[in-house]
């Protein structure tokens, strides 16, 4: 989707913001080959923040909050020759912790 929005665009060269306007929800670039990068990236940030830790958040979805803050709610993607610059392995991860929910990504491209 990213990557089409770049192309769309026609800006040769420059910088690709992306960002998470939501507090439960994040993103981050990661590995993007192996299915089983995304299955440890759950399986630690599960150990590290779980959802039955005593929290005061009466929503009772803080473990959510805490997980999209260590991922980030932005990321920036230089753009070279039309494409976005992703290393060979890498993709962009929509990071979802608290859902299904109808989400939004807000995409900026800026020429240079």
């Amino acid at each position: 989707m990213v990557a089409q929005e770049v192309k769309s665009s026609g800006i040769e060269q420059g910088i690709c913001t992306l960002f998470v306007p939501h507090t439960t929800a994040g993103i981050t670039i990661n590995e993007n080959t192996d299915p089983n990068v995304v299955r440890d990236m759950q399986h630690v940030l599960d150990e590290v923040v779980p959802w039955d830790k005593g929290y005061h958040h009466a929503e009772g979805n803080s473990a959510a909050h805490v997980k999209a803050s260590l991922m980030g709610f932005s990321v920036q993607v230089p753009i070279e020759k039309g494409e976005l610059c992703l290393g060979t392995w890498q993709g962009i991860y929509f990071c979802e912790f608290d859902g299904p929910r109808i989400r939004e990504i807000w995409i900026q491209l800026f020429a240079g």
